[in-house]
């Protein structure tokens, strides 16, 4: 019996082995050698350690060159009975190496196909990157795909000069954005794409180098891949050389989707001298084993069932334990104070969710929508504005849950107030009052009204510098005030709302935590919008108060400059920096006032405090941590109740301790990160 039992173990364990994930694919490479599992090749290779796309042998002839490289298991993309999407994340590095030649082609793509998709045969140009035939590289009705591609070459359908982009069946991308890799040098980039089946956005993060800054750009664009795509796809990366050359290679790759997969099997040693141990254990012991596995599927599929909310809304175990949270949360949000709502009243406040008048903005967790609601006894009214999480959004139901657990309890008039809830069919709704003003990047960036009839005048200066203030104010009580420190995490200029008197709201309390004060950093992944991340947070991972005042300081620079966090430049070639350097730079110069105030002003403003404002900003952006003001320390500069710091006339270069596992190969005693916003063409980076 015991043998029995013990040969049961083994026969479990090692069908355990080669059993399918049922939760979607997930993988992570962190290099590649002659092992590698599950990778396929099509004329890449692995070698040094990494994906080599193109050839690579030094000094040789490396022109007309194509490979690609996927992974063995297709992706399940979509499902055509229920037409869920799946959500995926990626992050790779890469490098594209031209041996210190100007002249340099093509580049590589991330892609995804149908299922079984193969190189072209027959390719001589390295235009179609190894995604197309020759000559069909703008032929939409025969491509079938959807790559981010890393293009170094410019073919008359792209934009002049390197750049990425993000192409759907054809060459020709729908959105890109000129791009900052080192192809000279060979320098590596790590790239960042998501997915979220939700909203349906494509967003794309990626690494390039001013000198020796490097900066991260990011990208996005909307679209259902239920339109381009099978069910099932091919993915992973193909590159290509035309009749210039680079070297083209893949050093890491992870990899997480949600739908519902099978992973191939992980080949060992071991597995060929299993067989026969497996085979021997007899047939009843094999019969047992199927009928065991059998229950364990019909005990989880009724399981399954259950979970199921009878409108189609497919649940796994950990959602239905974050909605439990959820409620528990809401209950103690309740008790502090808060109203709940039922669905039917906030669906009738906002005309059922209108997505055309009533619609205030979009948001990876869902929508915002601007509501009329009955107040008092009395029946008058009042304007709110209602918070929708999307039920398919994880993410979006964390982000939900500490949100209210922490907004419901802070109480300070340059916060958003937090007035109620609604948990019901399935529904998690936030509503919160109505700031008729909308948020501050409105009203320094997007010059028109909805209805494009009227423009917005650009705010005044004494209005601004009180927002500034206000927003300083209210970060002191969120940092040192409250009972707890809270580290906000996404301070931008798209979550500084404006009341009626443009008084300043900070909101969207999603991504914030609380820790005591006496405690240090917690550790985040990159949590925050690139362009208002501090650099030590792409580096280590790691948001705390300083990370916070970095934020404030880059808000407080497009406060007075009326510019973007992305800012172009002329040097040799035209070249995009980060708004702190830009204004340093002017600081540095003795240009700061004269060349950095926002021209919409018109030179009125008081100079003193324009002064104050900026240099304020960039001792809160400073590269390095340690340095930078607490909030009530800049909050006494702002009120004139302390001395302007002094600075030094050149941007110093950030030191960090350890290069961070997500960007290897680079150089961290020596390099300044700086973040990008996506908004990096001309028109809207140089616009005022």
């Amino acid at each position: 019996m015991a043998a029995t039992f013990c040969s049961f173990l083994f026969v479990v364990s090692t069908i355990s082995t080669i059993t399918p994930s049922s939760y979607g694919l997930s993988f992570n490479y962190t290099t590649f050698n002659g092992h590698a599992e599950n990778i396929n090749y099509e004329e890449a290779f692995p070698a040094d350690n990494a994906i080599q796309l193109t050839k690579n042998l030094l000094g040789s002839d490396l022109n007309q060159s194509f490979g690609r490289a996927t992974y063995s298991s297709p992706l399940p993309l979509w499902d055509a009975n229920s037409r869920k999407l799946t959500d995926f994340k990626t992050h790779f590095t890469f490098s594209i190496f031209s041996q210190y030649q100007d002249g340099y082609g093509d580049g590589l793509a991330f892609f995804l196909a149908p299922k079984g998709s193969k190189l072209p045969p027959s390719l001589t140009n390295g235009s179609s990157m190894g995604l197309t035939r020759d000559l069909q590289q703008l032929n939409k009705s025969e491509n079938r795909f959807v790559a981010v591609e890393f293009d170094i070459f410019s073919n008359p359908w792209d934009p002049a000069g390197k750049h990425a982009g993000i192409d759907l069946n054809s060459m020709e991308s729908a959105k890109s954005i000129t791009w900052g890799g080192d192809v000279v040098g060979g320098r590596r980039s790590d790239a960042w794409i998501t997915y979220n089946s939700s909203v349906h956005n494509l967003s794309v993060a990626v690494t390039g180098f001013v000198a020796d800054m490097m900066f991260v750009q990011t990208f996005s664009y909307v679209v259902d891949l239920r339109d381009y795509l099978p069910e099932e796809v091919s993915f992973g990366f193909s590159g290509a050389t035309g009749n210039q050359s680079a070297i083209h290679r893949i050093h890491s790759w992870e990899f997480e989707s949600t739908l519902e997969a099978t992973v191939p099997p992980q080949r060992s040693r071991g597995s060929k001298n299993r067989v026969p141990l497996i085979l021997g254990s007899g047939g009843m012991l094999l019969a047992g084993l199927v009928l065991l596995l059998s229950l364990v599927i019909h005990y989880r599929r009724r399981m399954f069932c259950r979970r199921n909310d009878g409108n189609g809304n497919d649940e796994d175990e950990q959602h239905q334990i974050d909605r439990r949270i959820m409620d528990q949360v809401l209950a103690e949000g309740a008790e502090g104070g808060l109203r709940k709502f039922s669905f039917q009243e906030l669906a009738r406040a906002t005309n059922n969710f209108d997505d055309g008048e009533n619609k205030l903005g979009e948001g990876g967790f869902g929508g915002v929508y601007k509501g009329l609601l009955a107040r008092g006894k009395n029946n008058s009214e009042e304007y709110v504005a209602v918070k929708r999480v999307s039920k398919r959004s994880r993410q979006g139901i964390r982000e939900f849950a500490a949100e209210v657990k922490i907004i419901s309890r802070l109480r300070h008039r340059n916060l958003v107030r937090l007035i109620g809830w609604c948990h019901e069919k399935e529904e998690l709704l936030l509503v919160y009052e109505f700031l008729p003003n909308g948020s501050l990047d409105f009203h320094l960036f997007k010059h028109k009204d909805k209805d494009a009839s009227a423009t917005t005048l650009p705010l005044g200066w004494e209005t601004r510098y009180k927002i500034a203030k206000g927003l300083a104010a209210g970060l002191l009580y969120l940092h040192e005030e409250w009972e707890q420190c809270v580290v906000h995490r996404d301070i931008k200029s798209s979550n500084v709302m404006l009341d009626s008197n443009f008084g300043t709201k900070l909101g969207d309390f999603g991504l914030a935590r609380l820790v005591d004060h006496d405690k240090g950093p917690e550790t985040t992944i990159l949590a925050g919008t690139i362009g208002y991340v501090a650099p030590e947070c792409v580096t280590t991972g790691k948001a705390n108060k300083e990370s916070d005042i970095y934020s404030f300081g880059v808000v407080a620079l497009e406060i007075a400059t009326g510019r973007k966090p992305a800012v172009m430049r002329k040097l040799e070639k035209q070249c995009f920096v980060h708004l702190v350097q830009w204004v340093w730079e002017l600081y540095g110069a003795g240009r700061m006032i004269a060349e950095g105030a926002d021209p919409r002003l018109g030179g009125e403003f008081d100079e003193g405090e324009m002064e104050r404002l900026m240099i304020v900003g960039l001792c809160c952006a400073h590269p390095d941590s340690s340095l930078r003001p607490s909030v009530r320390q800049a909050l006494q500069v702002l009120n004139f109740e302390a001395p302007l710091p002094i600075l030094p006339p050149n941007m110093p270069v950030a030191t960090f301790v350890s290069a961070p596992p997500s960007i290897s190969g680079t150089s961290t005693s020596s390099l300044s990160v700086m973040a990008l916003t996506e908004s990096l063409d001309v028109t809207n980076a140089m616009a005022r």
